[in-house]
């Protein structure tokens, strides 16, 4: 999942000719959102249950832009896949939500992904410090 992001930089650098063509960084950068969304989407989840509009709002607190149109097809993904569970829940605002939970296994696929972030990270910030010597 994070490797997306990584993968998608490098398919993009392989296949774009430097001399005729700019670099898309708006692009680059919406690929790089949709690379970690699902990420964070687990790591909120895994602080507690959560309903769509709340992962929105939560996402959009932390700068990260998303839309139900975007979401709710990546949460029933991680539903079939097990990382996800929901349960429906009364609301005293409108009807029943369904709230979403890590299942054992995507605690599990968190861990993994955490140590992925954390790698990923490190590399990067290596790559960073380097250039602002």
């Amino acid at each position: 999942m994070l490797y997306k992001v990584l993968w998608f930089y490098i398919h993009l650098r392989q296949n774009t000719s430097h001399s005729t063509r700019k670099m898309n960084t708006e692009n680059t950068k919406a690929q790089m959102r949709k690379g970690m969304l699902e990420y964070c989407i687990m790591l909120l989840l895994k602080r507690r249950a959560c309903y769509a509009n709340d992962i929105i709002g939560q996402l959009q607190d932390a700068d990260m832009i998303i839309m139900e149109g975007t979401l709710y097809p990546l949460l029933n993904r991680l539903k079939k896949d097990g990382i996800l569970k929901y349960e429906w829940q009364e609301s005293t605002s409108g009807p029943p939500r369904k709230y979403y939970t890590l299942t054992s296994e995507g605690e599990d696929a968190l861990k993994v992904l955490n140590q992925s972030w954390n790698e990923i990270a490190n590399t990067v910030g290596k790559l960073h410090a380097e250039l602002v010597q």
